[in-house]
Order: C-alpha cells, then structure tokens, then sequence
C-alpha cells in the first residue's frame, strides 16, 4: 500500500500535464521572461519587423526594474546609450522633471509601476509583438543541437503553452531556458587557472546573497501601519543597521532617516505621500540563498523566506526604530512586497567567449572590445554578507567603463538560442558589473537586433556579422565604446563610435569609484607613431612595409591623406574620383561639417574619425571581415 501511495504521489505531475488545456503558437522570435532583458529584446526584435512573442509569468514587464522592485538603478547616468537613453526620457516626461536623484543611492530613482507602464505602452505600439502574462517556463524543444520551441505552464496549472520559434531569446532571471536546452555553464565562483583572473581564488559554488525587496510609503505622522509580528521573527537579525539600532559591534554610519532615503522614490504627478525602496545591504533584508538549480515549485518554497526576512526588517523598523507610519505602499506591486526577487546571480553561460575582468581593466590587450554591443560603467560590487559562512576573499580591482562583446550572448555549442539577461558568458568577478539594470536593458536590446538580424539573413546566430549588428545599433544611438566625452548629440558620434571600436583611435579608461569613465578626447592632436601602429594592428597590410616612420610633431592634416592614399584598396569607391590630392579635400571636409581646413594645420582625433569614415569602409568590407573574437581578417585576393 505504502509503495502504491507512493507511486501515485509521483504521477501527479504527469496527471496534471495530461489535463491541461494545451496551445500551440509559432513566431520567429521568442522571447522567455520580460526582464529588463527581455523586454528590451523583444520590443527591439519586434521594431525590426521581426514577429515576437514574449512570455512572463508575472503581470508586469521590467524584472528587477520592476516586479523585483529595485526602481533606484545603478550606474550608465552619464552613458546616455540607446534604449536605457529611451527609458530616461520617457521617467523625465512622467515626472516633470530631468533629475530624478530622490534616493542617494542613485540618480534614477521611479516607481516600480511607473517604469512597469512605460515598457507596456512601449509592447503595445509594435504590431509585431505579442505579450503572454502568467506563464511559467517549462522546458524547451530540440532539433540535433538546435533550440526549436518552449513549452510553458499558466499558475494552477490547467493550461499549457508551446511557442515554436526561429530564435529563442532566454531573458530568465537564472539562465534555465539554456540549461534545459543543454547549454554548458558555470554556477558560483571561478578557479583561477581557468578564468585567467589573478583576481578569482577558488571554484565553489557561492552565489551573490539576493533581496527581496519592498516599495514602503510615509502615511504621515500620525499614521499606524505596523504589520503583524512575522514568523520566527529575530530582532537581532536586524541589529547595526543604522546608528538608531543596538548594535553590539560596530553599527551602520547613518541615522534611519539616512536609511530610509537611500532608495526615496520621487513623487508621481498629485501624489500626497512619499515612497521608498527597501533594498537595504547592511543588516538589512539581504539573505542567502542558492535555489538556481531547484524547479518552481521548490524555489517558491525558498523564497518564503527572504518574503519574511523583508518582512522582519519592516516590523523593526516600525517597531524598535519607532517609524510606525513607514507603512508597505498600497498602491505598489503585491500590496508593497515586491512579485519575484532581485537575483544578483545564477547560471553564467559558456559562451562563444568568455568576459573576464583582464578584458575590461585592459581592453586594448584584446580584440573582444571590437565586437562590443552594449556599455557600463559600474565598479564590480558583490553582496556576500549574508553567506552562512567563510567567503574567500576576493579582489574587487578598479576598472574603468566598459562594453560587452557580442559572443557572450551566444551559447558554446547550441543553436537557436540567444541569452540577454544576468546569465551571459562573464567570469563570477566580472558578473558583479554586468549584473547592474542599464547594462542588462542594453544587453537586451542588442539580443533584440541579433536575433531579428538572424531570422532576416536565414543564418545561424553565430554567422550573423558582427558589424550588422553593431551598425543597427548605432542607428538607435547606442554605445558600441563608452565615451564618457562624446554623446549622441554631437554631430561626428557615429563617426567616433565606429573609429574607436576598430581601435585605429584608442580611449583612455579612467577608475572613478561608482562611476567610472572612458574618455575619447575628440579635441587632441593625433600622434604619428600610434596611428600607424593602430593601422598595422587594424590588419591594414596593403603599403605599409618597412622601416616605421618617425613623428617628431603631432599629425596634420597632409599627413592623414598621404596614409590613406596608401589605404586605397579599403577606401570607399568614388572617394578617389572626387578627391584627387590634399587641396581638393577641402570641399568633403566642409561638407562633412569641419572647419578651419588647412593641411599644415595639426589634426584633432575628431577630424581624424570623421576623415577615417567618409573614406574607408569600417563597417562591412569583403576585405575587412570581423570574426566573434574581434579579429580582423584580410584578404589580399581582393586587390
């Protein structure tokens, strides 16, 4: 009997699937989880004319920006690139103004159901896309190794979804679309000897501690919104988190007043009452715990206890630090408790490449900076405080601003698949900036272009050509390099986008604590010996053999022309036929929106850029092919 009962207790499950009310769509893109991520993606696939369909088990679109409830960002304020840019503006608009530094812990403070607003008019303006709420991701279907669809499962259960798509899109907080789809990955931290980080200690299995977090509202004064003592309540869990708290070691510097602005929410238009988000890392409601490898109904279980950690730390906050009127906000998420955690960490993929943190503290000692699609300027910052135990000790270096590469959104070996969220192929260390909401929406809406790119050519997603993807991008203003000095605004940033991704012009990175920097420096003069050893590096062989010529000046203006008088086979086609020598170069130099022409005169990096695009093919030669590691490849046979 006891073994019948047994058995039956293990077919529910498949009692259950047997039951539910199955559909069926088919679509070219497939977006799994609306994230920030992967609403990103999807609204950008679906700009593309490309049919989308997005799948999101809660109500709302934005992830961490919103379910999660983490509406105070980190990092990008002065990167304003592509869709993050969008999404700035569409707050500024909201709130009636363009300086949204409520909170002290950012400069881009919202309400969670705000932001949940604008990424939903957003969807509901493309035509091309389709939005599922309410289902959970199942499992996925294979071809050989190619993703082919996703099954998923509505909230009791009763129906089940199967979408078969050209793309898949894994916009999940943890990476489980591609690790069912049989992607290899890594979970925790990196041994050294593999990541190549002197940085990394050891291999174990430590994530980042997650958050549940809260949307709290000031009822006023004389308000009374103590909720009921949680379960298991430990007021001492709670203790130093601010100097208005026992502490019995050393307490937080700030009083709970400071506490509480940290994540202050700026006031939607007519709003009595003041808002704040409660994702406090000091003694706060920070917890550990490592359920990526667990299914839904486990992982649900789990997280009832970060929900009554939250819970605690709002009861001792309205309790022993007297703020009885800071309330749960009525009118936010699930009645102020946030609908999903903030996840800082899962799966990380193994990628067509793998970011590590020598890619951005040096990124000209590579070529991945070439394939770059989305920018970030954070500092690598971790949360293990909450760690049941001895965390290694790591090295957290300074780093200046960054991109991401573009093969670290495509799985090793599988097909059909394309990954935009936190889960992309990045070292433990190098998770802890890439991690952060600006770089993610931008990562997402590169996943976009890449996987319309992919349906439109009838390719694989590792042959869609890098610059294609770069060059939409551009078009949408978003950061190939992320230079702090020149924006979207200034009339030559495509050009110097595109220049300083080949790397013939070098930046200059900058650590600057929580903002870090990358600088072009469009108005310096350009040194002789660089830039022919940039073009050489460039893999511009044609005319440049020899003894290497020596520059006791900076370049001028004759100098740039006679060097690429000798780049003639990579030039585009009619420049020659109207640009006979230097003097008949002055008409195109006014016509591309330069001044002062002289060719004596020393030449500034930006006229350099400008010349460089308007007479070479960066983008899209035969002669120029760039591959999924950054390396240039040349072609003789054209000439």
């Amino acid at each position: 009997m006891k073994r019948a009962f047994i058995l039956f207790i293990q077919l529910i499950p498949f009692f259950c699937i047997a039951q539910r009310q199955f559909h069926k769509i088919e679509t070219e893109v497939l977006v799994v989880g609306g994230g920030v991520g992967g609403t990103a993606a999807a609204i950008q696939s679906a700009r593309l004319g490309v049919k989308t369909v997005m799948v999101e088990p809660t109500m709302m679109l934005g992830g961490m920006l919103t379910a999660a409830g983490v509406s105070c960002t980190d990092g990008n304020d002065q990167l304003p690139s592509g869709m993050w840019e969008e999404f700035r503006q569409a707050l500024y608009k909201h709130y009636g103004r363009n300086r949204l530094n409520t909170g002290w812990v950012s400069n881009t403070n919202f309400e969670p159901r705000v932001a949940d607003s604008i990424f939903k008019v957003w969807a509901m303006k493309e035509k091309n896309l389709t939005v599922v709420f309410g289902y959970e991701f199942e499992t996925v279907s294979k071809k050989g190794n190619k993703v082919i669809a996703a099954s998923f499962y509505n909230k009791d259960n009763t129906e089940g979804l199967e979408v078969k798509a050209t793309v898949i899109v894994d916009g999940t907080e943890l990476g489980d679309v591609f690790a069912k789809a049989g992607a290899a990955y890594d979970l925790g931290m990196d041994d050294p000897a593999i990541s190549g980080e002197k940085e990394a200690r050891q291999k174990n299995d430590i994530i980042q501690d997650l958050t549940w977090a809260a949307v709290l509202k000031d009822y006023g004064k004389d308000a009374d919104k103590t909720i009921a003592k949680p379960d298991s309540y430990d007021a001492k869990k709670y203790y130093c988190t601010c100097t208005d708290a026992p502490c019995e070691d050393k307490p937080w510097n700030g009083d709970k007043f400071k506490m509480l602005n940290y994540g202050k929410l700026p006031r939607s238009p007519g709003a009595k009452f003041d808002k704040y988000m409660l994702n406090w890392p000091p003694f706060g409601n920070d917890i550990y715990l490592n359920v990526v490898e667990k299914n839904n109904t486990e992982r649900a279980a789990a997280y009832e206890l970060a929900k009554q950690h939250t819970l605690g730390f709002i009861y001792f906050m309205q309790t022993t630090l007297g703020m009885k009127n800071i309330g749960l906000a009525d009118d936010e998420l699930d009645g102020g408790m946030a609908l999903i955690p903030y996840n800082r960490e899962g799966r990380r993929l193994k990628g067509v490449v793998r970011m590590n943190i020598n890619h951005i503290k040096n990124p000209y000692d590579a070529t991945l900076y070439r394939t770059g699609i989305s920018v970030g300027d954070y500092p690598v910052d971790h949360h293990h405080a909450r760690y049941p135990g001895k965390v290694p000790e790591i090295e957290f270096p300074p780093i200046p601003s960054f991109n991401v590469p573009m093969g670290a959104l495509i799985p090793e070996t599988i097909d059909g698949l394309i990954v935009c969220e936190k889960g992309i192929s990045v070292t433990n260390i190098v998770n802890g900036t890439t991690r952060l909401q600006p770089i993610v929406l931008l990562t997402g809406q590169a996943a976009g272009v890449l996987a319309a790119k992919t349906v439109q050519l009838k390719k694989k997603v590792r042959e869609v050509p890098v610059r294609m993807v770069q060059q939409e991008l551009l078009k949408t203003k978003t950061y190939l390099m992320p230079f702090v000095d020149v924006k979207p605004t200034d009339p030559h940033w495509e050009a110097i986008q595109k220049v300083g991704v080949t790397g013939i012009l070098k930046g200059t990175g900058k650590a600057e604590g929580w903002g870090n920097k990358m600088f072009f420096y469009p108005d310096s003069l350009v040194d002789g010996t660089k830039f022919y050893f940039a073009i050489k590096s460039f893999n511009f062989h044609y005319g440049f053999r020899g003894r290497v010529p020596k520059w006791d000046r900076p370049m001028n203006i004759e100098d740039c022309f006679n060097y690429l008088k000798r780049l003639r086979p990579y030039f585009k086609t009619d420049f020659f036929k109207q640009v006979h020598n230097v003097f008949s170069l002055e008409k195109k130099w006014k016509e591309w929106g330069l001044t002062k022409f002289d060719p004596k005169r020393s030449i500034e990096r930006r006229e350099l850029s400008v010349m460089l695009n308007n007479c070479i093919l960066l983008f899209g030669s035969k002669n120029l092919p760039l591959d999924i590691n950054g390396k240039m490849g040349f072609k003789y046979s054209e000439f």
